[in-house]
């Protein structure tokens, strides 16, 4: 029969979502790796324009969240750490995320640096959206079918109307 410090120290490790406070994500992305803990903060480059000069910046990808992969020992480490408010949970237990879907992330976020998360359930038809990228780009129009990753837009700025499909993350809401 294995004892109780065999068992401890053949737990996994595993990633868990953790909800930080507002616009804290990076500083606490930076604090548990000085802990000797690895958490991920991805990051999305974005173009800011000041009056007299452009600026790339790295914004976080998810507002308030960092992923970190850790085995249960070290969730108490977690807690403690300046800006961490509490883990996310998922009926009842901290919500843990696949290996594979941060690989996918941080694939992503190679490939699309300036990637965006706009989720479906702030969409709806009839909304107004602007055109981030691509030949319509600029342009705006009125959604009229949301379909998987993909949005039809009726764009009005032209002489005629014209529909197009356009992936969710080049569309800008607008009020």
């Amino acid at each position: 029969m294995e004892n109780l410090s065999t068992i401890r120290t053949n737990m996994p490790r595993r990633w868990y979502v953790i909800y930080t406070r507002p616009r804290w994500e990076k500083k606490v992305d930076e604090l548990l790796k000085l802990q000797g803990i690895t958490s991920y903060c991805p990051v999305r480059k974005v173009k800011n324009k000041w009056a007299d000069r452009i600026k790339e910046v790295e914004l976080p990808l998810f507002n308030s969240y960092v992923f970190v992969y850790i085995d249960p020992r070290e969730e108490l480490k977690v807690r403690v750490t300046l800006g961490v408010m509490n883990f996310v949970y998922y009926m009842g237990k901290p919500a843990q995320v696949r290996e594979s879907v941060i690989e996918d992330i941080k694939r992503c976020l190679e490939i699309f640096p300036d990637t965006e998360v706009m989720a479906f359930q702030y969409l709806e038809i009839g909304d107004r959206v602007k055109i981030k990228e691509g030949l319509m780009n600029l342009k705006e129009g009125r959604v009229i079918k949301i379909q998987e990753r993909t949005v039809v837009v009726v764009i009005d700025s032209l002489s005629c109307v014209l529909t197009t499909k356009v992936a969710i993350n080049s569309l800008e809401l607008i009020n």
